[in-house]
């Protein structure tokens, strides 16, 4: 029996509990730690824990944690994960991976050097409709993919930044770009690979309370020379996301959407019936997941530590998916084109170096310090929690 330790007991830590109560005979939730108590109190009482209640997280570290979920706000993520890496726990760590990329490799080395293993949450993987998305690309039915398009739509109103640690570089790490579209970037790396060269703008256009971004647009270039995009926004009403690869034999994407184009003799199209038929009865039999979202990610996690399998996602998984986000920053706040990868001596590449060079919309001035404990939603599509 694995034992659990939850670090963070906000919004996101309901996902990761709900997951590892899924399979009680193999994992039991033994504490939560959270600087507010009454917060990791309740989660206690709401789903009937046998789990200690601490404010601060080290004193968890001469336990015998097997396992621990890291659900605190980013800026945080690196020291609580290397702390209990070297302390001889797993770690799974709740999007983005941490705010720097010095931090993710600090994380990586931690894990390597203990020989723990470390997820970083990416729950759309887990979804059907990805999982058979990709399976499609996999199977080179839509020919080539010459253009990739990821529309990260969301809408947060304005009290969305005044939580204390929400709309800062220094706490948050960024907006949309970092927090909410980070599920699609990191599905769009995992279905293309990484490109070579960014050139990405942003902009604050409804939050005048967030030193952030509210709404960026990135254009990809791949090594091959196809293109691709992402749009990360919060302001987008309706929460629709999608993510769209067009193949010079069809267009596939999630949610699901099939296209196929034969050329008339003019060059205009005309319905290639033949392999919309082909692709979909691909698609219609294969199997679905066991489970989904979160659920799915620990059933993963669990069964690498239970068999030695390796996990879907793991830390360098998460680094790259940082890595993307961060050329996006660093494009949008120098006007430069950006070329992949980024290097250790990249402005970039520290926390302090994104603090420095970053954007700076607009200075938070205030704040509150908790949020009534109300549902989050999780947008039109295989969405996160934000």
């Amino acid at each position: 029996m694995l034992k659990i330790a939850i670090i963070g007991a906000g919004a996101i830590s309901t996902a990761h509990i709900e997951g590892y109560l899924q399979f009680k005979d193999r994992c039991s939730i033994v504490a939560i730690s959270d600087v507010y108590t009454d917060k990791a109190e309740e989660k206690v009482k709401k789903y009937g824990l046998d789990a200690k209640v601490v404010s601060d997280y080290k004193e968890l570290l001469q336990g015998d944690i097997d396992l621990v979920s890291v659900c605190t706000p980013p800026y945080l993520h690196a020291e609580i994960a290397v702390d209990f890496l070297y302390a001889g726990s797993h770690v799974i760590i709740e999007k983005p991976m941490a705010a720097s990329l010095k931090e993710c490799d600090e994380i990586n080395e931690a894990a390597r050097k203990n020989g723990k293993i470390v997820s970083v949450i990416a729950q759309n993987r887990f979804r059907n409709p990805m999982m058979k998305l990709k399976a499609v690309l996999d199977s080179g039915l839509a020919g080539k993919i010459v253009h990739a398009q990821v529309d990260s739509h969301w809408w947060r109103g304005h009290c969305y930044y005044d939580l204390w640690w929400r709309g800062t570089w220094e706490k948050e790490g960024g907006g949309p770009t970092l927090n909410h579209a980070v599920h699609h970037i990191d599905a769009l790396l995992w279905m293309r690979g990484r490109p070579n060269e960014v050139q990405a703008f942003m902009s604050n256009v409804a939050h005048d309370n967030a030193e952030i971004e509210d709404l960026s647009i990135a254009m990809l270039r791949y090594p091959d020379g196809t293109l691709g995009q992402v749009t990360s926004s919060v302001v987008h009403h309706g929460e629709e996301q999608q993510i769209i690869f067009q193949g010079l034999d069809a267009r596939i994407s999630a949610p699901w959407k099939l296209k196929a184009s034969l050329s008339a003799s003019n060059g205009f199209p005309e319905p290639h019936a033949e392999l919309e038929t082909t692709i979909q009865h691909y698609y219609d039999h294969l199997p679905n997941l066991p489970y989904e979202g979160h659920t799915a990610q620990v059933d993963n996690v669990l069964t690498a530590i239970e068999t030695g399998a390796p996990v879907l996602i793991d830390g360098h998984s998460g680094r790259d998916t940082l890595e993307l986000i961060t050329s996006i920053y660093k494009s949008a706040s120098t006007g430069e084109c950006v070329k992949l990868p980024l290097e250790p001596d990249d402005p970039f590449y520290t926390r302090e170096g994104v603090l420095k060079h970053a954007t700076h919309f607009y200075e938070k001035n205030s704040h509150v310090e908790n949020f009534t404990d109300t549902a989050i939603t999780t947008g039109r599509f295989a969405g996160g929690n934000n």
